[in-house]
Order: structure tokens, then C-alpha cells, then sequence
């Protein structure tokens, strides 16, 4: 059996499906590893560390392999290179993207979508969404702070006193939860607001505020898997008042489904968004 780690053609992708700590496990069950060229090159993973671990770096890696990983979905251009019958696994980002199925259809490959993956206990280790989403969480912070231009912490000099930043984060998943330990870890003043009521416990045991209206469409927000529900116009038109102050805000959750959610950085990269302004929010 060959397994192939193809390198993305997104030049905005700088992750990589493979480290060589992977191939060595994979060296370790018996079968071959190729890697294409450069496939590590913006994770800090130079071909000779591949070789070092026993994969064969080559140009036509994928062009036999049984089974090929990525991170992203293969575009048309790649879809060529792969025999008929390979397994591809990536993260596919399905919804709202036909064309781009029907492509893979019609191409004879298999196709695993990592990010449908059964968030079960036994399943964690392959559970792509929580992994990328803490870390979309820490990126956002610290790509804010870098926008922002102001310190994070309360600065008391003989010049005067600077207030600390006050981050407001939209959503307390996986993403939202590092983005508030994170933006409290820098000194800042962190309010966050979810529409489900099991999440205030969590946001306050970070050392955040909690931010909602709770009235009785709050009390019945999260579905009977966990997620949230779409709240309505009159209840964002409530919770406008409250966020007048804030420096900055970080968004990183979606309800599930919605279009919102199938956007393809939604799905794919998970990464959150950020608004930074020195005044008002």
C-alpha cells in the first residue's frame, strides 16, 4: 500500500497533512509513504526531515498512491494525478460546493471528509474541527492585538494611564473559549456572550463576563446535540445596547448548517474573524 501527502495548491494554505513524526507511523505498519516536493515547505517541514523518516520525496507522488491526504478538498487540476478507486482524505467542506463533488465523483476516487467525523470519545484523535478551532482561537487574538495598535494590559506610567483593551468574543466553542483565555492571558478585559445558557459556567470560570439576554427564547437556544440555534432579529436587536464600549471582537462560532456556516473558511480553516477599532465597536 502507498500513501501520498500531496502539498496544497492554495497559496493561502500554509498547513500540511503530514508531519514526519506521522510517517514514521505510518513507515512503522509497513507501507510507502511518498511526499510531494515543497508539501512542508510553510510549516517548517523541509523535504530532507520526510526523507530522514523514510518517505520518498517525488514529483509524481500521488500519480499511484492508494491513498492520498491533504488538508483542503483537491481541486480539478489535481483530480487528474490520482489513479481511479484512490481514498482521498482532507477536509472536503461539501456544503454548497456541487460542482466541486461531482468533480470528484466523476474522477473514480473515494472521498473522506475529515470534518464529518463523529465527534465521539473514540473518535477525538481524528477530530479535525476542535483541533483547528483552538488554535483559530489563539490566531485571532493575537492577529487582533496586532491590528489593534494599543496595548493589552492597563499601562500605569508617569505620563498617565492607559485603560485595558476591552475584547468581546461572539461565541464560546472550542475557538471562543482559547480566544478568551488568550485575550485574558494579555492583560485584556473579556466579555463573551453564546446564546446557549450551559455556556455561561465556562465563560466565567475563564475570568470573562458573561453577556446575554436572558429571557425565555435565551432559556431554550441549544438544540438536543448541543448547538446552537439561529437566534432572532428582535433578540440581536436586544443585545446591540450592551456592546457599544467594546474595543474589539472576535467571532469564531456558527450555527450549524446555516450559511454562515458553509462558507469554505468557516469549514475549512475554522479561523476566526476579527474587528478591531480604538474607539467603539
Amino acid at each position: 500500500m502507498k500513501i501520498a501527502v500531496a502539498k496544497e495548491i492554495d497559496p493561502s494554505e500554509p498547513r500540511v497533512a503530514a508531519s514526519p513524526d506521522t510517517v514514521k507511523k505510518f513507515k512503522a505498519l509497513g507501507v510507502d509513504v511518498a511526499v510531494e516536493p515543497g508539501a512542508g515547505i510553510k510549516s517548517g517541514l523541509p523535504d530532507a526531515e520526510f526523507t530522514a523518516a523514510g518517505a520518498t520525496v517525488s514529483a509524481d507522488a500521488v500519480r499511484d498512491a492508494d491513498i492520498v491526504i491533504k488538508v483542503k478538498r483537491p481541486e480539478a487540476s489535481e483530480l487528474g494525478k490520482y489513479k481511479r478507486g484512490a481514498l482521498v482524505v482532507a477536509i472536503m467542506d461539501p456544503y454548497g460546493n456541487d460542482a466541486a463533488l461531482k468533480a470528484m465523483a466523476d474522477s473514480g476516487i473515494s472521498a473522506f471528509a475529515m470534518e464529518l467525523m463523529p465527534r465521539i470519545t473514540r473518535a477525538q484523535v481524528m477530530d479535525v474541527l476542535s483541533s483547528q478551532a483552538n488554535l483559530a482561537g489563539y490566531r485571532a487574538v493575537i492577529e487582533a492585538a496586532e491590528a489593534f495598535g494599543r496595548a493589552f494590559p492597563m499601562m500605569m506610567t508617569a505620563a498617565g494611564t492607559i485603560p485595558a483593551a476591552k475584547v468581546f468574543v461572539m461565541g464560546v466553542g472550542v475557538a471562543g473559549l482559547q480566544a478568551i483565555a488568550t485575550a485574558r492571558r494579555l492583560g485584556a478585559v473579556v466579555t463573551a456572550n453564546d446564546v446557549r445558557p450551559a455556556t455561561k459556567e465556562q465563560v466565567e470560570s475563564l475570568g470573562a463576563k458573561f453577556l446575554a439576554v436572558e429571557d425565555e427564547e435565551f432559556k431554550n437556544a441549544q438544540t438536543a446535540g448541543g448547538y446552537a440555534k439561529e437566534m432572532s432579529k428582535e433578540y440581536q436587536a436586544k443585545q446591540a445596547p450592551a456592546k457599544s464600549s467594546i474595543s474589539m471582537a472576535s467571532r469564531s462560532s456558527a450555527t450549524p448548517m446555516s450559511p454562515a456556516a458553509s462558507r469554505p473558511r468557516r469549514r475549512v480553516s475554522m479561523r476566526a474573524t476579527c474587528f478591531p477599532s480604538s474607539r467603539r465597536w
